[in-house]
Protein backbone atom coordinates (compact mmCIF):
# COMPACT_ATOMS: atom_id res chain seq x y z
CA UNK A 1 0.00 0.00 0.00
CA UNK A 2 1.73 3.24 -0.82
CA UNK A 3 0.68 6.67 1.26
CA UNK A 4 0.11 9.39 -1.15
CA UNK A 5 0.06 13.06 -0.40
CA UNK A 6 -3.33 14.70 -0.35
CA UNK A 7 -5.07 17.74 1.45
CA UNK A 8 -7.02 16.01 4.82
CA UNK A 9 -10.64 15.80 4.31
CA UNK A 10 -12.89 18.48 5.37
CA UNK A 11 -15.98 18.86 7.06
CA UNK A 12 -19.42 17.76 5.45
CA UNK A 13 -21.99 15.55 7.64
CA UNK A 14 -22.73 11.95 6.89
CA UNK A 15 -24.46 9.27 9.10
CA UNK A 16 -22.54 7.78 11.66
CA UNK A 17 -21.43 4.41 9.83
CA UNK A 18 -19.72 2.15 11.66
CA UNK A 19 -4.29 1.67 5.19
CA UNK A 20 -1.67 2.71 6.69
CA UNK A 21 1.12 3.29 6.61
CA UNK A 22 1.62 6.42 7.41
CA UNK A 23 5.07 5.47 8.96
CA UNK A 24 7.31 7.41 11.07
CA UNK A 25 6.36 11.19 10.15
CA UNK A 26 7.97 12.57 13.20
CA UNK A 27 5.08 13.92 15.08
CA UNK A 28 1.79 12.28 16.33
CA UNK A 29 -2.06 13.83 15.77
CA UNK A 30 -3.66 14.55 18.69
CA UNK A 31 -5.26 12.06 21.05
CA UNK A 32 -8.39 14.35 21.08
CA UNK A 33 -9.24 14.46 16.99
CA UNK A 34 -8.74 10.87 17.34
CA UNK A 35 -11.26 10.34 19.96
CA UNK A 36 -13.63 13.07 18.76
CA UNK A 37 -17.19 11.99 16.96
CA UNK A 38 -17.65 10.24 13.37
CA UNK A 39 -15.72 12.77 11.18
CA UNK A 40 -17.47 14.60 8.68
CA UNK A 41 -16.55 14.10 5.08
CA UNK A 42 -15.06 16.56 2.60
CA UNK A 43 -18.49 18.06 0.81
CA UNK A 44 -16.28 18.23 -2.43
CA UNK A 45 -14.50 14.87 -2.41
CA UNK A 46 -17.42 12.91 -1.74
CA UNK A 47 -20.57 14.27 -3.66
CA UNK A 48 -23.70 13.25 -5.16
CA UNK A 49 -22.38 9.19 -4.29
CA UNK A 50 -19.30 10.03 -6.22
CA UNK A 51 -15.64 10.10 -4.21
CA UNK A 52 -13.01 12.23 -6.27
CA UNK A 53 -9.66 12.55 -5.16
CA UNK A 54 -7.59 15.33 -6.60
CA UNK A 55 -3.90 16.63 -5.33
CA UNK A 56 -1.06 19.12 -5.23
CA UNK A 57 0.86 16.18 -6.22
CA UNK A 58 -0.60 15.37 -9.86
CA UNK A 59 -2.19 19.47 -10.46
CA UNK A 60 -4.78 19.81 -13.13
CA UNK A 61 -6.61 16.39 -12.91
CA UNK A 62 -8.82 14.45 -10.21
CA UNK A 63 -10.07 11.08 -10.21
CA UNK A 64 -13.23 10.44 -9.79
CA UNK A 65 -15.17 6.79 -8.31
CA UNK A 66 -18.85 6.58 -7.89
CA UNK A 67 -19.62 4.78 -4.63
CA UNK A 68 -22.65 2.72 -2.79
CA UNK A 69 -21.52 3.07 0.76
CA UNK A 70 -19.29 4.15 3.49
CA UNK A 71 -18.32 1.17 5.40
CA UNK A 72 -15.99 3.04 7.86
CA UNK A 73 -15.26 6.30 8.93
CA UNK A 74 -12.74 7.10 11.72
CA UNK A 75 -9.53 9.09 12.24
CA UNK A 76 -6.96 7.69 14.10
CA UNK A 77 -3.92 9.15 15.71
CA UNK A 78 -2.64 9.82 12.37
CA UNK A 79 -5.17 9.73 9.64
CA UNK A 80 -8.50 9.73 8.49
CA UNK A 81 -9.86 6.11 7.71
CA UNK A 82 -12.29 5.48 5.06
CA UNK A 83 -13.35 2.52 3.56
CA UNK A 84 -16.45 2.88 0.79
CA UNK A 85 -17.85 0.06 -1.15
CA UNK A 86 -17.73 0.63 -5.41
CA UNK A 87 -19.42 -0.80 -8.14
CA UNK A 88 -16.31 -0.61 -10.12
CA UNK A 89 -13.60 -1.79 -7.81
CA UNK A 90 -14.86 -3.43 -4.95
CA UNK A 91 -13.98 -1.78 -1.19
CA UNK A 92 -11.51 0.44 -1.57
CA UNK A 93 -9.25 1.78 1.68
CA UNK A 94 -8.59 5.56 1.65
CA UNK A 95 -5.86 7.98 4.06
CA UNK A 96 -6.74 10.96 4.33
CA UNK A 97 -8.96 11.46 1.27
CA UNK A 98 -6.10 9.77 -0.86
CA UNK A 99 -6.90 5.80 -2.41
CA UNK A 100 -4.40 2.98 -1.18
CA UNK A 101 -5.86 0.02 -1.83
CA UNK A 102 -8.61 -0.85 -4.38
CA UNK A 103 -9.70 -4.71 -4.50
CA UNK A 104 -9.80 -4.63 -7.90
CA UNK A 105 -6.54 -3.90 -8.31
CA UNK A 106 -4.21 -3.62 -5.35
CA UNK A 107 -2.59 -7.21 -6.67
CA UNK A 108 -0.67 -5.38 -9.03
CA UNK A 109 0.63 -3.14 -6.28
CA UNK A 110 1.52 -5.84 -3.28
CA UNK A 111 2.80 -8.23 -6.24
CA UNK A 112 5.27 -6.34 -8.01
CA UNK A 113 6.69 -4.48 -4.73
CA UNK A 114 7.14 -8.14 -3.29
CA UNK A 115 8.39 -9.83 -5.20
CA UNK A 116 10.45 -8.10 -7.59
CA UNK A 117 13.05 -7.86 -4.56
CA UNK A 118 11.94 -10.90 -3.61
CA UNK A 119 12.22 -13.09 -6.71
CA UNK A 120 15.86 -11.19 -7.35
CA UNK A 121 17.46 -12.64 -4.43
CA UNK A 122 20.93 -15.35 -5.54
CA UNK A 123 20.11 -16.75 -2.21
CA UNK A 124 16.18 -17.05 -0.89
CA UNK A 125 15.47 -14.36 1.89
CA UNK A 126 15.16 -15.99 5.56
CA UNK A 127 13.96 -12.46 7.08
CA UNK A 128 12.33 -10.04 6.07
CA UNK A 129 10.99 -6.23 7.19
CA UNK A 130 8.11 -4.28 5.34
CA UNK A 131 8.01 -0.79 7.01
CA UNK A 132 3.92 0.59 6.60
CA UNK A 133 1.92 -2.12 4.22
CA UNK A 134 -0.75 -2.38 7.41
CA UNK A 135 -3.48 -3.50 4.81
CA UNK A 136 -1.96 -6.87 4.98
CA UNK A 137 -1.34 -7.11 1.29
CA UNK A 138 2.53 -7.07 0.97
CA UNK A 139 2.22 -9.97 3.94
CA UNK A 140 0.34 -12.01 1.63
CA UNK A 141 2.70 -12.10 -1.09
CA UNK A 142 5.21 -12.80 1.36
CA UNK A 143 3.75 -15.78 2.23
CA UNK A 144 4.03 -17.11 -0.90
CA UNK A 145 7.94 -17.83 -0.06
CA UNK A 146 8.13 -21.29 2.28
CA UNK A 147 11.87 -20.19 2.88
CA UNK A 148 11.19 -17.25 4.94
CA UNK A 149 11.33 -17.90 8.67
CA UNK A 150 10.87 -14.47 10.26
CA UNK A 151 8.10 -11.20 8.47
CA UNK A 152 8.55 -8.39 10.57
CA UNK A 153 6.41 -5.50 9.78
CA UNK A 154 6.82 -1.82 11.75
CA UNK A 155 3.48 0.17 11.02
CA UNK A 156 2.71 3.19 13.38
CA UNK A 157 -1.22 3.15 12.80
CA UNK A 158 -2.63 0.43 14.71
CA UNK A 159 -6.09 0.92 13.02
CA UNK A 160 -5.59 -0.23 9.38
CA UNK A 161 -4.24 -3.23 10.44
CA UNK A 162 -7.76 -3.58 12.11
CA UNK A 163 -10.00 -2.16 9.80
CA UNK A 164 -8.35 -4.23 6.45
CA UNK A 165 -9.20 -7.18 9.23
CA UNK A 166 -12.49 -6.23 9.11
CA UNK A 167 -13.36 -5.05 5.68
CA UNK A 168 -10.36 -6.23 3.40
CA UNK A 169 -9.84 -9.80 3.92
CA UNK A 170 -8.18 -11.03 1.05
CA UNK A 171 -5.30 -8.28 1.72
CA UNK A 172 -5.40 -8.76 5.26
CA UNK A 173 -5.20 -12.66 5.10
CA UNK A 174 -1.65 -12.27 5.27
CA UNK A 175 -1.71 -11.11 8.85
CA UNK A 176 -2.90 -15.44 9.66
CA UNK A 177 0.74 -16.20 9.19
CA UNK A 178 2.62 -17.01 11.59
CA UNK A 179 5.57 -15.96 10.52
CA UNK A 180 4.01 -12.41 10.83
CA UNK A 181 5.84 -10.35 13.63
CA UNK A 182 3.65 -7.22 14.04
CA UNK A 183 5.29 -4.04 15.42
CA UNK A 184 3.37 -0.89 16.11
CA UNK A 185 6.16 1.53 16.07
CA UNK A 186 7.55 4.19 14.13
CA UNK A 187 9.12 2.67 11.03
CA UNK A 188 12.33 4.84 10.91
CA UNK A 189 13.07 4.41 14.53
CA UNK A 190 13.01 0.64 13.63
CA UNK A 191 15.18 0.91 11.00
CA UNK A 192 17.42 2.63 12.72
CA UNK A 193 17.64 0.58 15.93
CA UNK A 194 18.18 -3.21 13.61
CA UNK A 195 21.30 -4.82 13.69
CA UNK A 196 23.85 -4.23 10.86
CA UNK A 197 22.70 -6.94 8.16
CA UNK A 198 19.76 -8.14 9.99
CA UNK A 199 17.18 -8.45 6.54
CA UNK A 200 17.17 -10.30 3.42
CA UNK A 201 14.76 -7.85 2.03
CA UNK A 202 13.58 -5.02 3.37
CA UNK A 203 10.29 -3.01 1.57
CA UNK A 204 9.38 0.34 2.35
CA UNK A 205 5.65 1.70 1.54
CA UNK A 206 6.44 5.47 1.68
CA UNK A 207 4.85 8.69 1.48
CA UNK A 208 5.36 11.41 -1.13
CA UNK A 209 7.98 13.23 -0.28
CA UNK A 210 6.04 16.24 1.03
CA UNK A 211 5.69 18.41 4.22
CA UNK A 212 7.08 15.55 7.27
CA UNK A 213 7.25 12.45 4.70
CA UNK A 214 10.27 14.25 3.37
CA UNK A 215 12.71 13.03 5.83
CA UNK A 216 11.90 9.31 4.36
CA UNK A 217 13.32 10.26 0.65
CA UNK A 218 16.53 11.60 2.63
CA UNK A 219 19.69 10.29 2.82
CA UNK A 220 20.11 9.46 6.94
CA UNK A 221 16.63 7.16 6.33
CA UNK A 222 18.27 5.34 3.43
CA UNK A 223 21.83 5.13 5.29
CA UNK A 224 20.01 3.43 7.83
CA UNK A 225 18.35 0.77 5.03
CA UNK A 226 21.62 0.47 3.36
CA UNK A 227 22.95 -0.78 7.15
CA UNK A 228 19.91 -2.91 8.46
CA UNK A 229 19.80 -4.90 5.12
CA UNK A 230 22.41 -7.77 4.48
CA UNK A 231 25.25 -8.34 1.76
CA UNK A 232 23.73 -9.25 -1.56
CA UNK A 233 20.27 -7.81 -0.21
CA UNK A 234 17.96 -5.50 -1.42
CA UNK A 235 15.62 -2.68 -0.95
CA UNK A 236 12.65 -1.76 -2.29
CA UNK A 237 11.03 1.15 -1.87
CA UNK A 238 8.30 3.10 -3.77
CA UNK A 239 9.60 5.59 -6.17
CA UNK A 240 6.80 7.88 -7.84
CA UNK A 241 5.71 8.41 -10.96
CA UNK A 242 7.76 8.43 -14.19
CA UNK A 243 4.99 11.13 -15.51
CA UNK A 244 4.81 13.55 -12.96
CA UNK A 245 7.76 12.97 -10.79
CA UNK A 246 11.14 12.91 -12.38
CA UNK A 247 13.12 15.46 -10.62
CA UNK A 248 12.19 13.16 -7.51
CA UNK A 249 13.29 9.79 -9.00
CA UNK A 250 16.46 11.22 -10.39
CA UNK A 251 17.33 12.76 -7.29
CA UNK A 252 16.47 9.64 -5.40
CA UNK A 253 18.48 7.44 -7.95
CA UNK A 254 21.78 9.67 -7.30
CA UNK A 255 21.40 9.41 -3.72
CA UNK A 256 20.91 5.56 -4.13
CA UNK A 257 23.94 4.97 -6.25
CA UNK A 258 25.97 6.96 -3.50
CA UNK A 259 24.91 4.99 -0.56
CA UNK A 260 24.56 1.48 -2.31
CA UNK A 261 28.23 1.72 -3.81
CA UNK A 262 29.35 -1.40 -5.39
CA UNK A 263 25.90 -2.31 -5.16
CA UNK A 264 23.42 -1.60 -7.89
CA UNK A 265 20.20 0.89 -8.06
CA UNK A 266 17.59 0.32 -10.45
CA UNK A 267 13.67 1.74 -11.04
CA UNK A 268 10.95 -0.82 -12.36
CA UNK A 269 7.17 0.12 -12.25
CA UNK A 270 3.78 -1.71 -12.06
CA UNK A 271 0.95 -0.25 -13.68
CA UNK A 272 -2.37 0.15 -11.45
CA UNK A 273 -5.39 2.40 -12.28
CA UNK A 274 -6.67 3.99 -9.17
CA UNK A 275 -3.26 5.91 -8.66
CA UNK A 276 -2.47 8.70 -10.21
CA UNK A 277 -1.35 7.87 -13.38
CA UNK A 278 -2.02 4.84 -13.60
CA UNK A 279 1.70 3.82 -13.16
CA UNK A 280 4.03 3.96 -10.32
CA UNK A 281 7.69 2.70 -9.70
CA UNK A 282 9.80 0.94 -7.81
CA UNK A 283 13.51 1.98 -6.96
CA UNK A 284 15.61 -1.55 -6.04
CA UNK A 285 19.48 -1.37 -4.10
CA UNK A 286 21.28 -3.87 -3.67
CA UNK A 287 23.63 -4.10 -1.48
CA UNK A 288 27.18 -5.47 -2.58
CA UNK A 289 28.01 -8.76 -1.58
CA UNK A 290 31.58 -10.18 -1.43
CA UNK A 291 32.89 -11.81 -4.29
CA UNK A 292 35.11 -15.26 -4.38
CA UNK A 293 38.31 -16.43 -6.29
CA UNK A 294 40.31 -14.22 -8.17
CA UNK A 295 39.43 -10.68 -8.29
CA UNK A 296 37.67 -11.03 -4.67
CA UNK A 297 35.99 -7.85 -3.61
CA UNK A 298 32.52 -6.89 -3.99
CA UNK A 299 29.03 -6.90 -7.20
CA UNK A 300 26.08 -5.94 -7.60
CA UNK A 301 23.25 -8.39 -7.93
CA UNK A 302 20.87 -7.81 -11.04
CA UNK A 303 17.90 -7.36 -9.84
CA UNK A 304 16.57 -7.64 -13.44
CA UNK A 305 16.84 -11.92 -13.28
CA UNK A 306 13.82 -13.41 -11.45
CA UNK A 307 16.12 -15.99 -9.36
CA UNK A 308 13.68 -17.12 -7.07
CA UNK A 309 10.10 -18.20 -7.28
CA UNK A 310 6.76 -17.32 -5.57
CA UNK A 311 4.33 -20.23 -4.92
CA UNK A 312 1.21 -19.32 -6.81
CA UNK A 313 -1.25 -20.69 -3.90
CA UNK A 314 -0.79 -21.49 -0.08
CA UNK A 315 -3.54 -23.37 0.82
CA UNK A 316 -2.85 -23.11 4.36
CA UNK A 317 -4.04 -18.88 4.12
CA UNK A 318 -6.98 -19.43 1.68
CA UNK A 319 -4.26 -17.22 -0.97
CA UNK A 320 -5.56 -17.18 -4.30
CA UNK A 321 -3.11 -17.20 -7.47
CA UNK A 322 -0.96 -14.99 -8.35
CA UNK A 323 -2.35 -12.23 -10.55
CA UNK A 324 -0.39 -9.71 -12.06
CA UNK A 325 3.74 -10.77 -11.57
CA UNK A 326 5.50 -14.02 -13.58
CA UNK A 327 8.94 -13.73 -15.24
CA UNK A 328 8.24 -12.48 -17.52
CA UNK A 329 6.67 -9.00 -16.13
CA UNK A 330 9.42 -8.99 -13.52
CA UNK A 331 12.07 -8.51 -16.43
CA UNK A 332 9.77 -6.32 -18.62
CA UNK A 333 9.05 -4.03 -15.20
CA UNK A 334 12.71 -2.85 -15.72
CA UNK A 335 12.09 -2.02 -19.27
CA UNK A 336 11.53 1.74 -19.07
CA UNK A 337 10.40 4.58 -22.01
CA UNK A 338 13.15 6.67 -23.45
CA UNK A 339 11.63 10.01 -22.21
CA UNK A 340 12.68 8.43 -18.59
CA UNK A 341 15.91 6.78 -19.63
CA UNK A 342 16.86 9.80 -20.56
CA UNK A 343 16.15 11.39 -17.51
CA UNK A 344 17.19 8.91 -15.23
CA UNK A 345 19.43 6.48 -16.61
CA UNK A 346 23.07 7.66 -15.59
CA UNK A 347 21.80 6.57 -12.18
CA UNK A 348 21.07 3.51 -12.58
CA UNK A 349 23.38 0.63 -12.64
CA UNK A 350 21.16 -1.70 -14.90
CA UNK A 351 18.30 -0.67 -17.12
CA UNK A 352 16.02 -2.98 -19.12
CA UNK A 353 17.13 -5.16 -21.47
Amino acid sequence: MQIRASPLLITAPVSNLQKSQFISLGFKASRAASMAATPELSSEAFKDGWFTEKSTMWPGQGLSIQYDVILYNARSDFQHVVVMSTKAYGKVLLLDGVIQATERDEHSYQEMIAHLPMAALETPATRVLVVGGGDGGVLRELSRYPGVKEIHMAEIDKMVPEVSKKFLPQMSVGFQDPRVQLHICDGIKYVQDAEEGSFDVIIVDSSDPVGPAEVLFEEPFFRALHCAVKPGGIVCTQAESIWFHLPIIESLAGMCGRIFEGGSVSYAYTTIPTYPSGQIGFMLCCKARPTQGPGSGEAPVDPRVARQTPGNVIPPLGVKELQYYDANVHSSAFVIPKFAKDAIGKHLTFQGK
